[in-house]
């Protein structure tokens, strides 16, 4: 069966480019939010194998998304991978004290996404 994923990210070409990616070379089927509030309600509706997050977004941000979804029992189990261009030391840190699956910093290749995201949620190809 094929895994199911949520990509919240507030940047339309961004879930578009993560869309086709996942869906032409991993066959995923493929869930869009733009929003933190928007990713929760389907998060919760949906029940994704996983969710790929944006950590900067106006309003709700990546990391209080992240809360919320940790909050609610329905939500808390389903993995979380930060999707960031903040790759500094600092945040790096930051994400590390936070019970995340991992980190994929943007921007990424393609067939790079669905790799590094098969290997931080052990999933064979």
């Amino acid at each position: 069966m094929a895994k199911r994923v949520l990509i919240v990210d507030d940047e339309t070409g961004i879930r578009k480019i993560t869309e086709i990616s996942l869906k032409a070379i991993a066959g995923w089927q493929v869930f869009e939010a733009a929003s933190g509030q928007e990713g929760l309600a389907i998060a919760q509706t949906e029940q994704p194998d996983v969710i790929l997050l944006d950590v900067m977004m106006p309003g709700m941000d990546g990391i209080t998304t992240f809360q919320q979804l940790q909050a609610n029992p329905t939500t808390q189990g389903i993995p979380v991978i930060f999707l960031t261009a903040k790759a500094q030391v600092s945040e790096q840190r930051e994400f590390a004290e936070l019970p995340i699956t991992g980190v994929i910093t943007k921007p990424f290749k393609a067939l790079d996404l669905v790799q590094k995201m098969r290997s931080l949620l052990g999933w064979s190809e």
